[in-house]
C-alpha cells in the first residue's frame, strides 16, 4: 500500500475532525503512530530519509492544517525539550545528551533525546515538544527535515557544541592534528562549514565552556552562553561502585595516571614526558598507567616499560581502574581548540577522590583549587617537582582526593546556575 492511499478524502475529514476534537499536537503525535504501525513509512525513509514528511506536510497543507498558531509553550505551562543529536561518541553522549536529564527535570522539564537518524523517534518527539535542541549537528537534509518541522511546529530552537567542530582556524593550529592522519584532518576541515550553518539555523547557542563561547561569538550572531559539563547522579554511583572495588595501596607503588579520551593526546602527553620519565627513574615504586587512545610507539623508549595501559571498554571499568591510581595529570598544548575543552577528565578523576594535576589551558584550572583539591600549574612550573610533591606525602595526597571528590559534589554537579549553567539558558525554556 502506498503512502498517499492513506491520504483519502475520507481520512483527510477524520484528521480534520480531530484536530477540532484533540487539537493539532495530539492528532499529528496520533497519525504518525498509526502511520508508523503501517508501515507507510518504510519505503519512503529507504529512498530518500529527508523526504520522510514531505507527502505529510502536503496533505496537511491542502487540508489547511498546517500551520500552528501559537507557539506551544505559550499554551501549557509544561515544558518539553526535544534534543537531536549525535549520539555516537560515548563521551559526548553522557556529557551533552543524557545528563541534560537530571539538569532539566529539577526544573520539572520533561526532555528526551533521540539519534538523529531515528526518523521517527525524532519526529515523534518533536510533535509534542515546546523547545528542541540540536546537538553536534550537521547541515545535512535530514537535519533540515527536523529543523523545518521544529519551525512549522512553532518551536523555538538551541544548538549545543562541546568541541569547535566549525572552526577552521581551531583545526589548523589544533596540535593533536599532526598525530592523525592528514585525510583525517581534511575531513575535519570540510565537514566545518556544516556545523556553522546548522549552528547559524538555531536562535540561541550552547557550548561547554566559557573559553569556547568567547571563540564561538567569533562566528556567529547568535547569542551564545555555556552549560558546562557537571557530575550527574550516575556519575557518582558509578564512582562508589568503582571505589568499593578499586581502592588504592598506601603501601603500593606510586601511580600516576594520564587519560586520552580521543585520537591525537600523544602530542599532549609529549610536554610532560620528560618530566614524567624522571619522575618514575627516581624510584621503582612509581609507575605510569595510559587510559584510552594512546600510540604506545610514540612513548620515549625509557618509559615504554614502566606503563600500564588500559583501553576504553566503557565508563565504569574506566572509573575502576581511574580509581586504583594516585594522582592523574592533565596537560593540554596552548591552541585555539585546546582553550575550548571542558573538564571532564578532572570530573572523572574527582568523582573517585583522584586529585588532577592540570595547567592554565583550557576550562580545568577552573575546577581546581589549587594546594587543596588537586594542582594548577602555571606555563614554566614543574610537572616532576608537583608530582614529587604528591608521592613523598600520600596521606596528603589522598586527603587532596577526596576534597576534590567533595568540592564536586557540591558545586560541580547537577546546579540550575553558575558554575554550571548560565541563567539565559534557563530563561530560553522557562519563559
Amino acid at each position: 500500500m502506498s503512502m498517499f492511499s492513506h491520504f483519502n478524502r475520507r481520512n483527510m475529514a477524520r484528521f480534520v475532525a480531530a484536530i477540532r476534537q484533540h487539537g493539532w499536537r495530539a492528532t499529528i503525535a496520533l497519525t504518525t503512530g498509526y502511520l508508523s504501525r503501517a508501515g507507510v513509512w518504510r519505503s519512503l525513509q529507504q529512498r530518500a530519509p529527508h523526504a520522510y514528511l514531505a507527502p505529510f506536510w502536503q496533505e496537511i497543507a491542502r487540508g489547511d492544517a498546517f500551520h500552528v498558531s501559537h507557539a506551544p509553550a505559550l499554551l501549557t505551562k509544561a515544558r518539553k525539550i526535544a534534543m537531536i543529536g549525535d549520539l555516537n561518541l560515548p563521551q559526548c553522549r553522557k556529557y551533552r545528551v543524557e545528563q541534560p536529564v537530571e539538569l532539566w527535570g529539577a526544573l520539572g522539564v520533561d526532555y528526551v533525546y533521540s539519534h538523529y537518524e531515528d526518523i521517527p523517534r525524532c519526529v515523534d518527539s518533536l510533535q509534542d515538544a515546546t523547545h528542541c535542541m540540536f546537538y553536534r549537528a550537521l547541515n545535512v537534509p535530514l537535519v533540515s527535515m527536523y529543523l523545518y518541522e521544529a519551525r512549522r511546529l512553532r518551536l523555538p530552537v538551541l544548538y549545543d557544541l562541546d568541541d569547535p567542530l566549525f572552526s577552521i582556524s581551531a583545526y589548523e593550529t589544533y596540535e593533536n592534528m599532526k598525530a592523525l592522519p592528514p585525510a583525517m584532518k581534511a575531513h575535519f576541515l570540510n565537514e566545518a562549514p556544516k556545523y556553522l550553518d546548522a549552528m547559524n539555523m538555531a536562535d540561541i547557542v550552547t557550548v561547554s565552556t566559557p573559553g569556547m563561547a568567547e571563540h564561538t561569538r567569533l562566528y556567529t550572531n547568535r547569542p551564545v552562553n555555556f552549560r558546562r559539563n557537571f557530575a550527574d547522579r550516575k556519575t557518582f554511583e558509578a564512582a562508589d561502585a568503582a571505589l568499593a572495588v578499586g581502592m588504592r595501596d598506601p603501601n603500593a607503588r606510586f601511580r600516576v595516571a594520564f587519560a586520552s579520551g580521543s585520537m591525537g593526546h600523544e602530542v599532549d602527553f609529549a610536554l610532560i614526558a620528560g618530566g614524567i620519565a624522571e619522575f618514575l627513574d627516581a624510584s621503582p615504586d612509581r609507575q605510569l598507567v595510559i587510559l584510552g587512545h594512546f600510540d604506545e610507539k610514540l612513548l620515549p623508549e625509557g618509559l615504554r616499560d614502566r606503563v600500564e595501559t588500559h583501553k576504553f571498554t566503557g565508563y565504569d571499568s574506566y572509573l575502576e581502574t581511574l580509581a586504583s591510581v594516585d594522582c592523574a595529570v592533565m596537560p593540554l598544548t596552548d591552541d585555539i581548540f585546546n582553550r575550548c575543552k571542558s573538564a571532564v577528565r578532572v570530573i572523572d578523576a574527582s568523582a573517585v577522590a583522584v586529585p588532577s594535576i592540570v595547567g592554565q589551558v583550557g576550562d580545568m584550572a577552573q575546577m581546581i583549587q589549587d594546594g587543596e583539591t588537586g594542582r594548577v600549574l602555571n606555563p614554566g612550573d614543574s610537572w616532576r617537582d608537583a608530582l614529587e610533591t604528591l608521592a613523598a606525602d600520600r596521606a596528603a595526597c589522598a586527603r587532596m582526593g577526596q576534597a576534590a571528590r567533595i568540592d564536586l559534589r557540591a558545586n560541580w554537579s547537577a546546579k540550575l546556575g553558575l558554575p554550571v549553567i548560565e541563567q539565559p539558558v534557563l530563561d530560553w525554556v522557562l519563559q
